[in-house]
């Protein structure tokens, strides 16, 4: 949920998702249409869809627990290194590491201060190598205030080569195709030519295209010219 989305509006939705799928069981089996209804305001709702198929593979490989493997964890849908890494730390508070915007500030603070375009590669090194063996968890959540604090005055995170600004989203194919998905969820099923009608505003290729999208990921699912989820 914290991917690319700021804590405050991250808080209660956590809680509401907490709430409504208590464990794996009950998130893997509620339908997808009411997981996506909690999941509403978040963005990304591909997220959601993984979180659900993940639960699914949860039960039915691992005996209803999380993996604690890194091996294990990195074939979960949706999630990669830097996910995995996170989940050990801090889920298990395992020694691995974690890299995020302000950890990356911290480090290259400290030992990239007159360097552009400095790599994860290169900061995943020291990362490593100053990793404390015991209270893992503590010491990121250290290194995160003091990165966010960092960034108040410098923030060098700027100088990272991974360092990117994120487009508006206001205009944007991510605001089309989240309305998109939203319409489907309030009206399913519905006739996809009452979609290119109510969205006739836009390019109806780019409407289709990204239905298409939707549909290939199983967030959605077509029949004889019907959208549902």
């Amino acid at each position: 949920m914290l991917q690319q989305t700021q804590a405050e509006r991250v808080i209660p939705k956590y809680e509401q998702f907490l709430k409504e799928f208590p464990n794996f069981s009950s998130l893997a089996q509620s339908p997808l249409s009411k997981v996506l209804r909690v999941w509403k305001g978040l963005g990304y709702n591909r997220r959601a869809l993984y979180l659900k198929k993940t639960a699914k593979i949860v039960l039915e490989r691992h005996g209803g627990k999380m993996p604690r493997k890194k091996e294990s964890l990195l074939l979960l849908p949706g999630i990669g290194e830097a996910t995995a890494g996170d989940i050990l730390a801090f889920a298990w508070n395992i020694p691995s590491v974690v890299i995020e915007t302000n950890i990356r500030s911290v480090f290259i603070h400290f030992f990239f201060l007159r360097e552009q375009r400095v790599s994860d590669k290169e900061i995943a090194i020291l990362v490593k190598e100053t990793l404390p063996k015991k209270n893992v968890r503590e010491w990121y959540y250290a290194l995160m205030d003091y990165g966010a604090h960092l960034k108040e005055k410098e923030n060098p995170s700027r100088q990272s080569a991974h360092h990117t600004k994120q487009s508006p989203f206001k205009g944007s194919n991510r605001q089309l195709r989240s309305a998109l998905l939203q319409y489907i969820l309030e009206n399913t099923p519905v006739n996809t030519k009452k979609i290119f009608s109510v969205f006739s505003s836009h390019h109806k290729e780019q409407v289709k295209r990204n239905i298409e999208a939707m549909a290939k990921e199983s967030l959605i699912r077509i029949k004889n010219g019907m959208c549902r989820i």
